[in-house]
């Protein structure tokens, strides 16, 4: 106005933000204040009486802004700890934001990087918080979830997993997939790297995924569940993450579903943890993953010859599409490489499709109008996993990737509100 004559709403509409909540800060101030009376002792965690010393001050960032509570503070004469009860009723024990704010932080610092969502908190709450702060809580809030599913996780282990009622399940499928995070030099100490020779850049992340089907198309085709998608993952061993995602089938009902399904590429960890942890559900090789190892086979056999490549490509596709994994194999048998390192080549993956024959009885599966690509995990490794931890730039611990991992997953299964209402009430 002063400049141009003219009106700014949105300069209107910011400035009356702050005003509003400069006098919500106020009057949330006086409502947090503890009242005048107060006891002269209460006890201590060492199981002695901790004695009043005297009011102190503590500012809080809440949602409307800084505010400053004046609460009574005790100090144990014999431990010589101090605290304040009224932090512990507040839930801002040890902490400078409130839990609204916490749950910001949180939300923030698990869509994007800790400085971007310093600048979503700015632009969209008016809240200043330095990046280390969004880093700070969402790491911890995030350690909070993973330390919670470690519980079920040795619950798991020691099979006192408790039954979870709900309606039956038609169809219940299982999908696992790893994919490597960038990581600090000191994660990566004494890791063979992709490269012979080379020290490792990455650590795996195992991910895990669950979801249901009740119909199929039109077509006999099968439709996954709206919303009915849930995750898992962590840098951590196939021993551990089996146990993982056994827990995580367990809650979204293995015990009630009629029908079971394991669905993953062809690596051998992923069929090691489904005999063990799921045994007896027909297991699927993903098709776009076998028919990837036929396309770069081609590539290998026939280099700059694409019409000799798509001649012999085709009939092998067709094999493998119908389920003939056994012709599939002679025609891989019936090769005469030039060179021994083309003859290895082709040798592993006549293994690779002899192994997983079973697995690849795809006319058997769509028959019963079941899925037969791994699309779901592929997707979730890319926005579970990719699109926060893999950007430019990033370089995880695996403490700190492990959080941010079990944040993610928890929002994107739709758990967070149920988990921050348990956590609120436990505080």
């Amino acid at each position: 106005m002063r400049k141009s004559g003219q009106f700014d709403l949105e300069a209107v509409e910011m400035a009356a933000r702050a005003a509003s909540h400069q006098l919500g800060a106020k009057v949330l101030e006086r409502l947090l204040s503890a009242p005048a009376g107060y006891a002269s002792t209460l006890a201590c965690e060492c199981g002695r009486q901790a004695r009043f010393h005297q009011m102190r001050a503590k500012q809080v960032l809440t949602v409307l802004g800084p505010i400053t509570i004046e609460r009574p503070y005790y100090v144990c004469p014999h431990c010589h700890r101090g605290c304040s009860p009224r932090d512990r009723e507040l839930d801002v024990q040890g902490v400078a934001c409130s839990p609204g704010v916490r749950r910001m932080l949180a939300v923030v610092g698990s869509e994007s990087s800790f400085e971007h969502g310093r600048e979503q908190l700015e632009l969209l709450a008016g809240l200043a918080v330095p990046a280390k702060a969004v880093e700070r809580h969402a790491e911890a809030i995030g350690a909070d979830i993973a330390a919670r599913e470690q519980t079920e996780i040795q619950r798991a282990k020691q099979l006192d997993l408790s039954q979870v009622g709900g309606p039956a399940v038609r169809q219940l499928y299982i999908e696992m997939d790893g994919t490597g995070i960038p990581v600090v030099l000191a994660e990566t100490t004494g890791r063979a790297g992709k490269v012979a020779g080379q020290p490792a850049h990455t650590r795996e992340v195992k991910l895990g995924c669950v979801f249901t089907q009740t119909t199929t198309d039109a077509a006999g085709r099968p439709v996954r569940d709206q919303d009915s998608t849930s995750y898992t993952g962590a840098i951590e061993s196939a021993e551990e993450f089996g146990l993982r995602l056994y827990a995580e089938a367990w809650r979204r009902g293995w015990s009630r579903a009629a029908n079971k399904v394991v669905l993953g590429d062809g690596a051998v960890w992923i069929w090691n943890l489904a005999d063990r942890h799921f045994p007896g559900a027909p297991q699927i090789v993903d098709l776009f993953h076998a028919r990837q190892h036929l396309w770069e086979l081609s590539a290998t056999l026939f280099p700059g010859d694409e019409k000799a490549r798509k001649r012999w490509l085709a009939p092998c596709l067709d094999r493998l599409d119908k389920g003939k994994i056994e012709a599939l194999v002679k025609t891989l048998a019936a090769l005469r490489p030039a060179s021994e390192e083309l003859a290895q080549s082709i040798h592993n993956e006549a293994q690779y499709f002899e192994r997983n024959a079973v697995r690849m009885r795809y006319p058997v599966f769509r028959a019963q109008g079941l899925f037969v690509g791994s699309g779901v995990i592929e997707a979730g490794c890319k926005t579970v996993i990719g699109t926060r931890l893999k950007c430019s730039g990033m370089f995880w611990t695996v403490r700190g990737a492990n959080a941010i991992i079990a944040l993610r997953c928890c929002r994107l299964s739709r758990r967070f509100e149920d988990y921050w209402v348990d956590r609120t009430a436990a505080a």
